[in-house]
């Protein structure tokens, strides 16, 4: 029997790992900090280690590296779990030892057994959504088409078995998360609040720590709940609130905003984005109008890192045809631009029935009450401040692309003649 050692400092989600390991016929310890995973390495001795990245004691990048300098751990898988948007933090994983990155926002316990069990078998696949491999894939030896069919005959019913047991099994997490999210929000709004009116900086971290505390659980649970939409607003959320506890110099009336929305945001998620068939949607159609090439690239990359696709246009006329003739679920403005500023432009846009409600976000270094005051009267619906964390724009982004998807579910699109 194989032995998996679970380092996890979130109680529920460990206990979800143990019992289905457990049923797959796995051995199974957990370890609810960095500190005691590694004691327990050294007693348990397992075949393979599932570890967060965050977590208390000892985090799991200096986690790893301990494994790594243990006798006979030199090769022993190490399967991490880090958030989509920590990218430096996983470069840190990598280079300390691990064997294969998972994003824990996207990884069912289906996905995760699968990878577990093709690394114990030697092979660098399946891998998970939001995985990567530290080794390249073997290449297997093919068997004879007869071998394959009476494989595939006993295996395909099995199969349909172990998929209905993990819709049942996933469907009963998901209504037991549901049950827990009243009291979730109710606990990150109180924390919020007190964030906000606190003035002591150092009350302040307090704050913003125990409400990261709350969204890196909630990314977790959401994931294994097949909530798609929770875990990624989740993932999101939490890398910036990581942001702003090590770098306190970029809280401001801009990332305190930003925080809040998103917040407010899950708050509608908790409300209306449980639905199955809400957790897929196409892809977002964003445009960037900015005449400063750097300004334009620091938007789109933002963009890229919450897998958001845009169209950057640099000259404000263009993008007037463009939103004449194009819709768009959201649009970046710059305000100070040659030929048409962006308060113009958004006037002009609010003209034209395809962007009566388009979400329109300011990106602009005026950040005094008449530039305010003017984003508003132009119909505008926010704004970011120069110069801004790249996490903070992928946030407020992803508010508003999720908010549309979600809020038009039941709305239905207006015809091309009504347009």
């Amino acid at each position: 029997m194989k032995k998996i050692l679970i380092v996890e400092d979130d109680q529920i989600v460990a206990n979800i790992y143990r019992n289905k390991f457990s049923v797959e016929g796995f051995q199974v310890e957990v370890a609810l900090d960095g500190q005691l995973g590694l004691e327990t390495v050294r007693s348990f001795q397992p075949d393979a280690v599932i570890l967060d990245l965050m977590l208390p004691k000892m985090t799991g990048v200096e986690l790893t590296k301990q494994i790594r300098a243990e006798p006979g751990c030199g090769q022993l898988p190490v399967i991490v779990f880090s958030n989509t948007y920590l990218t430096n933090l996983v470069q840190d994983a990598w280079k300390a030892g691990a064997t294969k990155c998972l994003s824990k926002a996207n990884c069912s316990p289906k996905m995760v057994i699968d990878v577990v069990r093709s690394t114990l078998n030697g092979n660098s696949s399946p891998t998970a959504p939001g995985a990567s491999t530290a080794q390249p894939n073997h290449t297997a030896h093919s068997a004879s088409p007869a071998a394959k069919a009476a494989t595939n005959g006993s295996a395909g019913a099995h199969a349909n078995t172990d998929t209905d047991a993990d819709a049942e099994f996933q469907a009963d997490l998901r209504k037991s998360f549901i049950k827990g999210l009243p009291a979730i929000l109710a606990a990150l709004r109180v924390q919020l609040q007190a964030m906000i009116k606190s003035d002591n900086e150092a009350t302040r971290l307090e704050q913003i720590q125990e409400i990261y505390r709350r969204i890196h659980a909630l990314t977790g649970n959401a994931g294994l709940a097949g909530l798609t939409l929770i875990a990624q607003m989740a993932d999101a959320l939490e890398a910036l609130l990581k942001e702003l506890h090590e770098k306190p110099k970029n809280i401001n009336a801009s990332t305190l905003r930003t925080v809040a929305a998103a917040i407010d945001f899950l708050g509608i998620l908790f409300e209306r984005g449980l639905a199955p068939d809400q957790q897929e949607g196409g892809p977002a159609n964003i445009l960037v109008v900015d005449d400063e090439a750097i300004s334009r690239r620091a938007v789109t990359y933002a963009l890229e890192k919450a897998k958001l696709k845009s169209v950057s246009v640099e000259d404000p006329l263009v993008a007037h045809k463009l939103v004449s003739e194009t819709r768009f679920d959201l649009i970046f403005l710059d305000v100070d631009m040659p030929g048409m500023n962006g308060f113009e432009l958004c006037t002009k846009l609010r003209a034209i029935p395809l962007h009566k409600k388009t979400p329109v976000v300011f990106v602009t270094s005026l950040t005094d009450f008449e530039s305010r005051a003017n984003s508003t009267m132009s119909g505008g619906n926010d704004f970011i401040a120069k110069p801004f964390l790249f996490i903070e724009l992928a946030v407020k982004a992803l508010v508003y692309v999720l908010r549309g998807r979600v809020l038009s579910q039941n709305t239905p699109r207006p015809s091309p003649a009504a347009r």
